[in-house]
């Protein structure tokens, strides 16, 4: 009886350790992204058809993942733009997330010091080959011939319009398109004609704390003028008459009171939507967004409609204009076979939810989705799909961009607001960049 005993406690023993072993739990990951929260609105959200806008559909795709794959378990943690000071202490510390959103821009940084993990061959096992890829989103992953991130898009600036004040300033062709400039010349002119006829200035940009619109506007007019600033791409040549034409461009728009000029990124944002001003410099990523706004009685944008377009060819170089894009990075760490199999399946399940991401406003990464009849029929789709050709990135040698980026902005901000002379900012603008790269 005894020996029966000690058998039956021995055996529920074994079942009770059995349903606490770890092989029954799931597979747990960890995913650090940007582009916000909303979890008030899209915590709980499944149906990433529902979704709107870049953290709504973002936040659905992965919380649909999770649902759809109940032996692994994402869990996300949100981080302020850009999140890079925070992913490198963590790298430092060697703790890094196993998934991360990232920039096209910033591989380089992470990848050039062995940080994150190449994924041919991970993509290559859940049936993502390069060539499902377009050129552009290809190309921006692509370090020394290997695959280091899952391109989910590419992004650029745009010229987002008030069709309203822009008819009341009449800035409007005889179909109906907004009459926008083709040179410098013609963009001062028409921002005096819109500021006299309206009342308002022509273009709502976040100036206050702000450092990457000044550097992507000119690295855009820099690209228009074919200046190659970064032929040698550790040392950069600014000292040039094309970046002075640029910085003297902008500074005359502040000058003659035809932008906004203390608003940060949320202010800005809500001017347009309140039709404060004829343009918004802002990005792919709010097309969902401003044409909802356009859709509903009552708004600035639904009163006159809402236009959005690349910006305006305003040099006789080549058509072309600054462009990056996002991926995920998948860390350089050790990991179970079946955290990296999770890894690889949902990288899968982002790049088959293409469309869904490209709803966002962002051109999608996938060519089947770029050319769908369901991707050309989304709103505006039409007017903005040239970034497809035109959007062109700095080159991918180019190290510490983020970083790059800041100062640039810094010292196009000095000289646009009176604070140095062009000539001076763009001097030190040089200096200060080609320091920087000179101590990688």
């Amino acid at each position: 009886m005894q020996v029966l005993r000690r058998s039956f406690l021995a055996a529920a023993s074994v079942v009770a350790l059995m349903g606490a072993s770890p092989a029954s739990a799931a597979t747990e990951l960890t995913l650090q992204r940007f582009f916000g929260a909303c979890d008030a609105d899209f915590g709980t959200n499944t149906d990433v058809t529902k979704a709107v806008g870049e953290c709504g559909i973002i936040t659905s795709i992965i919380n649909k993942f999770n649902a759809d794959n109940p032996d692994i378990h994402i869990s996300v943690t949100t981080v302020e733009w850009p999140g890079y000071d925070q992913l490198t202490a963590q790298f430092a510390a060697g703790d890094p997330p196993d998934i991360v959103s990232i920039h096209h821009s910033a591989i380089s940084d992470y990848q050039s010091k062995g940080l994150l993990l190449p994924l041919d061959e991970l993509l290559s096992k859940n049936g993502i080959t390069p060539d499902l890829f377009t050129d552009a989103a290809r190309g921006g992953v692509t370090k020394e011939g290997k695959i280091y991130g899952l391109p989910i898009d590419n992004w650029t600036m745009l010229f987002h319009i008030n069709m309203d004040l822009f008819k009341q300033a009449g800035l409007v062709n005889a179909d109906g398109t907004p009459t926008l400039p083709t040179s410098v010349e013609e963009l001062l002119a028409q921002a005096k004609q819109f500021r006299e006829k309206t009342g308002k200035p022509y273009m709502i940009q976040n100036l206050a704390n702000e450092k990457a619109l000044f550097a992507r506007n000119f690295y855009t007019y820099l690209f228009q003028q074919d200046s190659d600033f970064f032929a040698d791409p550790t040392k950069v040549k600014l000292q040039t008459p094309e970046a002075k034409k640029v910085l003297e461009l902008y500074k005359a728009l502040y000058d003659n009171n035809d932008t906004t000029k203390d608003m940060d990124y949320a202010g800005a944002i809500n001017a347009f939507l309140a039709g404060e001003g004829g343009v918004q410099l802002n990005g792919t990523w709010v097309i969902g967004d401003y044409n909802a706004s356009s859709e509903t009685k009552g708004t600035a944008l639904n009163k006159g409609g809402y236009a959005v377009y690349p910006y305006p060819q305003l040099f006789s170089g080549k058509k072309a204009q600054y462009a990056d894009g996002h991926a995920w990075g998948i860390s350089q760490k050790d990991r179970s076979e079946e955290q990296t199999a999770a890894i690889g399946k949902f990288l899968k399940f982002f790049a088959d939810n293409d469309f869904e991401w490209a709803r966002t406003g962002h051109l999608p990464s996938v060519k089947a989705v770029l050319d769908s009849a369901a991707f050309k029929a989304l709103p505006h789709r039409d007017t903005v799909s040239a970034i497809a050709t035109l959007g062109t990135p700095l080159p991918p040698t180019v190290q510490r961009q983020f970083a790059i980026q800041n100062i640039v902005g810094e010292e196009m901000n000095a000289a646009i607001i009176g604070q140095k002379d062009v000539d001076a900012a763009l001097a030190d603008m040089e200096s200060r960049i080609n320091d920087l790269l000179a101590n990688l």
